[in-house]
């Protein structure tokens, strides 16, 4: 399943790059991609585990940027 999400409180392109590579290092991640620009992140994961995949990454995301929030869209 793919999910798309508005990332806000970006710094940089450098962040998001590092973020990104955070985030596809979580095994339950089969792929992951931000953009900076466009404010933009896309997740691909087993659906049947969103829950707690969702979990993870907002740890993740608290853990390495603190000031970023996300929202499904």
């Amino acid at each position: 399943m793919k999910s798309k999400f508005k990332i806000k409180g970006l710094d940089c392109a450098n962040c998001a790059t590092e973020l990104e590579r955070t985030i596809q290092k979580l095994k339950e991640i089969e792929s992951a991609s931000i953009s900076f620009m466009a404010e933009r992140m896309e997740i691909e994961y087993d659906e049947t585990k969103k829950e707690e995949i969702m979990q993870k990454v907002k740890k993740v995301i608290k853990k390495e940027e603190p000031d970023v929030s996300i929202e499904e869209i």
